[in-house]
């Protein structure tokens, strides 16, 4: 089943910027043997297919072309796992800055 996407969806595209082969030679092998991408969202500016070539228009008003990914594409950033010793610590720099009495 095709996946028509409307002009003026929201959309998350990825554009290879370089390949591997005109990537910097002073870069680890891992590095400088994959592609360097990028991923941008923004505002179709035609109707299109799921994984076809798109054009978006940014939040920013630039025009970005790419393979389009996602549509309606969430926000997937935290800050990690909870990390028990961050709580000692903050009970250290407090200790540090109030004293013993930290009300």
């Amino acid at each position: 089943m095709i996946m028509m996407i409307e002009k003026g969806t929201y959309v998350r595209i990825r554009k290879t910027l370089l390949k591997p082969e005109e990537r910097s030679s002073n870069l680890p092998n891992d590095t400088k043997n994959v592609p360097f991408k990028m991923w941008v969202k923004g505002y179709l500016q035609e109707e299109s297919e799921l994984f076809d070539i798109g054009t978006v228009k940014t939040l920013t008003g630039r025009f970005e072309t790419g393979r389009i990914k996602e549509v309606n594409p969430p926000y997937k950033h935290s800050y990690g796992d909870f990390v028990p010793e961050v709580m000692v610590l903050s009970d250290v720099i407090r200790k540090d800055m109030y004293g013993e009495q930290n009300e």
